[in-house]
């Protein structure tokens, strides 16, 4: 029962997320079966996603005039208004779920749930739509991290 609330919680945890907990999971000694593993870590990993979506934002907002913290948070909102608009503009309002899939979806740095819900907030994308978009990537960056860790990719020469 450990093994399970351990990649639960890991797959919550920031810059880590799925991508980490699919590893754990998919290591030599932890033998949970893939499809478990997948549920348990995608579960885990949408869990804070609609306190992102509806509170993030607030938060940043609220601590941009503070004496500490508020040029780091004007920052953020900064930089987190500016990549949305340049996304819009990219991909138009229409290409933003799939956008946002594969943002989530490809596991590489920076990218992830966590990141992907606090833009989809600062683009005021719907939250149900946000949600499955969020969700359909998160699904995919599991089957990808599933893949990379059992040497599926190494079997194909990458």
């Amino acid at each position: 029962m450990a093994k399970y609330l351990t990649i639960f919680l890991v797959s919550m945890v920031p810059i880590i997320e799925l991508r980490g907990a699919m590893v754990m999971a998919m290591a030599p000694g932890m033998d949970i079966p893939f499809p478990v593993a997948l549920a348990i870590c995608v579960i885990g990993n949408m869990l804070p996603v609609p306190f992102i979506y509806f509170f993030a934002r607030k938060v940043l907002v609220w601590g941009s005039n503070k004496k500490y913290i508020g040029k780091f948070f004007t920052f953020c909102l900064e930089k987190g208004e500016r990549a949305g608009q340049k996304l819009v503009k990219k991909t138009g309002r229409g290409g933003l779920f799939i956008a946002l899939l594969l943002f989530v979806g490809i596991p590489l740095p920076g990218t992830g749930a966590w990141t992907g819900t606090l833009g989809a907030s600062f683009l005021d994308m719907g939250f149900k739509s946000t949600v499955l978009s969020v969700s359909l990537g998160v699904v995919l960056a599991g089957l990808i991290m599933a893949a990379a860790s059992t040497g599926v990719f190494a079997a194909f020469g990458f």
